[in-house]
């Protein structure tokens, strides 16, 4: 069975039955439950499951008003509390270094979406006490049309992201499983080398739990 947890209504009231062409290989639960209260929300099989999934910049969405990421650093606690000893967890986020570094996103494929219908990406950087806070992406797609002839359509948007480095990103994860873990990073689900002439869009860690 796969467990599927979500705290978006709109996502959780989603149609739940196979779309054709899927391949459901198990059956699927979703639940309801904040990554701040997870261990209240969620019911852990035995000692934990056998992977935990985050993946689509997810986490990036979770704000730190606080300050001083103490959110962030208790969903990673508790994200890392539902992994059982020898399970791993997948967690990824854009690449922030780069965007901060230059002041937009890197210009390859994105891994998640059909990104030849993105026209435009503004990037904006909030800074607070000169430390970056906040990366707000607006966003132009051209939506498809629907019927035959008629002209697309422009869609806008914009996502807002706390701006996760490399380096800290893993340090948290580290703090999270209590060292108690083997990390590598990914870089677009590809062998990634710091210093690389290939510029990911997203860095993806992999976390082992040892015990």
């Amino acid at each position: 069975m796969a467990l599927t947890c979500t705290l978006a209504p709109a996502q959780i009231q989603y149609p739940q039955g196979p779309r054709k062409g899927w391949l459901l290989p198990c059956a699927a639960v979703i639940e309801e439950a904040n990554w701040l209260t997870l261990e209240k929300d969620l019911e852990k099989p035995g000692d934990g499951f056998d992977a935990v999934i985050c993946l689509g910049n997810s986490f990036a969405h979770l704000p730190d008003f606080k300050g001083d990421q103490s959110d962030h650093k208790l969903a990673l606690r508790n994200i890392a509390s539902m992994v059982r000893p020898g399970g791993v967890l997948i967690i990824d986020h854009r690449n922030y270094d780069h965007i901060l570094a230059t002041g937009c996103a890197p210009p390859g494929k994105n891994i998640y979406y059909k990104s030849d219908l993105t026209k435009d990406i503004t990037t904006s950087v909030l800074l607070v006490n000169n430390k970056a806070h906040m990366v707000t992406l607006d966003y132009t797609v051209q939506v498809p049309p629907t019927e035959v002839g008629a002209a697309p359509e422009l869609s806008k948007f914009r996502l807002s992201y706390y701006p996760h480095r490399l380096e800290a990103f893993t340090a948290l994860l580290k703090a999270a499983f209590q060292g108690k873990c083997q990390h590598s990073v990914l870089g677009d689900f590809q062998p990634y080398t710091p210093g690389q002439a290939h510029v990911p869009c997203y860095f993806i860690h992999v976390v082992k739990k040892t015990a």
